[in-house]
């Protein structure tokens, strides 16, 4: 008689896979295969606030 094991993780294939991109989305997790959103661009591209001139005395 055969009997044959099988992994569990090997039976899943979407939302119950942790791996996979679905079963990520369902768990509200992230990971490798769905990263968090970055910041965005628009403010880290934005220059910053010039640096002011201190006044200088005049020479007498």
């Amino acid at each position: 008689m055969t009997v044959f094991v099988h992994h569990q993780g090997a039976l899943h294939m979407g939302k119950g896979d942790k791996r996979t991109r679905k079963g990520k989305i369902y768990r509200g997790s992230h990971g490798n295969t769905r990263p968090r959103k970055g910041k965005s661009t628009a403010a880290a591209a934005a220059p910053a606030a010039p640096a002011r001139k201190t006044a200088r005395k005049k020479a007498s």
